[in-house]
């Protein structure tokens, strides 16, 4: 017969799904940011450039 009670180990493996999915959108959305803020440099050295070469 089927045990009585809560099933076994859903609590961990749910916590851990929590916690392993906040860590994965972390990590994602650094990685966005981090190129964003490249582009936002890139965007910034070229307005220079082209400043420089026009006068």
């Amino acid at each position: 017969m089927a045990k009585k009670g809560s099933a076994k180990n859903t609590k961990n493996k749910a916590k851990h799904t929590k916690l392993m999915n906040r860590k994965n959108n972390k990590e994602r959305q650094e990685k966005i940011a981090q190129k964003e803020r490249i582009k936002a440099l890139k965007q910034k050295i070229f307005i220079q450039q082209t400043n420089e070469s026009d006068e």
